[in-house]
């Protein structure tokens, strides 16, 4: 347990916020975003920590952020604004003024870990693309070693100032979870004899190593294993996820309750989602579904607490939908005197648009936490995910009055009790 200062501290006049995914339609969109916020270009719609419940809050302005990380693939960030133009999902005009912002954006991205190549894969295209294999096929040592030398240089370009680590990357194919992943000290000889776990821990232990906070806003592992959770802290770090909360499921968490509220019986909830882009190309792949499908149903079953309901969710890739999304249900339930009704909805909306506003909350909220000397998972910002680290309700509107409550704490003036 940790004692938070009575009083945070000034938030940093810089604060270096490394994109694991960096050129992804996510990540593009954020750096897009943050450019027109800080010129001033667009109201903060979308913007949690720009309601008025949060404005209070001392929260690092949007100018201090400063935009790196990793990517497995060549391209550009300008390239990626372009696609998303085309898809009208971003502003020509604002893609335009951003572009200076971009450029230095990628200059910053250097080459992530990118899962060994399955035989007959093509080559890849460039340096870039061969290095993020190179080192893909590092013993897990080497390739945290090479992910923490990233980060320390890029605090070092920043003069020192903290660094903050964001998983957008794509999904990363389920893996049955191993003995040794639940305990640190397992989980570290485990490494020591070049046992390599999904690239999504790797990358969060190299965070916690390198003295950074962690969100992860995939449904990947990340620092969701006990071993990582231990990690952090350990080592004094805050961290959140997992699996950005955006479309379907923040409708399920919201809907759900009202149907246990008012005693009427779920009999079924079918689930249909149509997506495009990489992220949908990714989990047209039965592996990378998996783990998809299993956090998007898994907040369902908690809220009705039902082990008799009938509920699925199917994925399918579109490719000429691109960056937008389309999430169909049906809720067959059961009212007084067996009266069967039914709710149906559809939610269409961009993937990109809905999240990068959420990623640019979660780096000011999760900086705040690790500046006033929290430790471990921040279950305050559990609205934000579809598989909150430290458990709790699924209930979206008791998962808001968490991050109230947390926010009325750290509001200035007001006193501090003990984590």
């Amino acid at each position: 347990m940790t004692t938070p200062p009575a009083a945070s501290p000034p938030a940093p006049q810089t604060l270096g916020v490394w994109l694991v995914g960096a050129r992804g339609s996510i990540a593009t969109a954020v750096a897009v975003g943050l450019g027109a916020l800080v010129r001033g270009r667009v109201p903060p719609v979308g913007l949690v920590s720009e309601s008025a419940a949060l404005r209070q809050l001392p929260l690092v302005p949007w100018s201090a952020l400063v935009l790196a990380g990793n990517e497995v693939r060549s391209g550009s960030l300008r390239a990626a604004a372009s696609e998303l133009v085309a898809a009208h999902i971003l502003p020509a005009e604002l893609v335009a003024d951003a572009g200076p912002e971009l450029d230095a954006a990628d200059a910053r991205v250097r080459p992530g870990l990118a899962v060994s190549a399955a035989p007959g894969a093509a080559e890849p295209r460039d340096a870039f693309e061969a290095e993020a294999r190179r080192l893909g096929s590092l013993p897990p040592r080497d390739q945290i070693a090479a992910i923490r030398a990233q980060l320390e240089a890029f605090r070092a370009s920043l003069g020192g100032a903290p660094v903050l680590v964001v998983n957008v990357a794509s999904t990363e194919a389920w893996r049955e979870a191993r003995a040794e992943w639940s305990d640190l000290a397992a989980f570290e000889a485990s490494l020591d004899r070049g046992e390599r776990p999904p690239a999504s821990m790797l990358y969060a232990y190299a965070a916690f190593a390198s003295g950074c906070a962690h969100v992860n806003f995939t449904p990947s592992l990340g620092s969701t294993p006990g071993a990582l959770r231990a990690f952090a802290r350990a080592k004094g770090r805050v961290h959140a996820g997992s699996d950005g909360k955006t479309g379907e499921t923040l409708l399920k968490t919201t809907l759900g309750p009202m149907f246990a509220a008012r005693a009427l019986k779920v009999l079924a909830w079918q689930g249909y989602n149509m997506l495009g882009n990489r992220d949908g190309e990714v989990l047209a792949d039965p592996a990378h579904k998996r783990v998809k499908v299993e956090s998007k149903d898994e907040a369902l079953r908690q809220l009705l607490g039902d082990p008799g309901l009938h509920s699925h969710v199917a994925i399918d890739y579109v490719p000429s939908l691109g960056d937008w999304k389309t999430a169909m249900d049906y809720v067959h339930f059961e009212g007084f005197l067996g009266a069967r009704m039914s709710l149906s909805f559809t939610w269409h909306g961009s993937d990109s648009a809905l999240a990068a506003p959420l990623v640019l909350d979660l780096v000011r909220l999760a900086e705040l936490s690790q500046r006033r000397g929290e430790v471990g998972e921040l279950v305050h910002l559990a609205s934000f995910f579809k598989s909150p680290l430290g458990g709790g309700t699924h209930d979206f509107a008791a998962q808001y009055r968490l991050l109230l409550a947390w926010a009325a704490k750290c509001a200035p003036g007001e006193s501090h009790g003990t984590r």
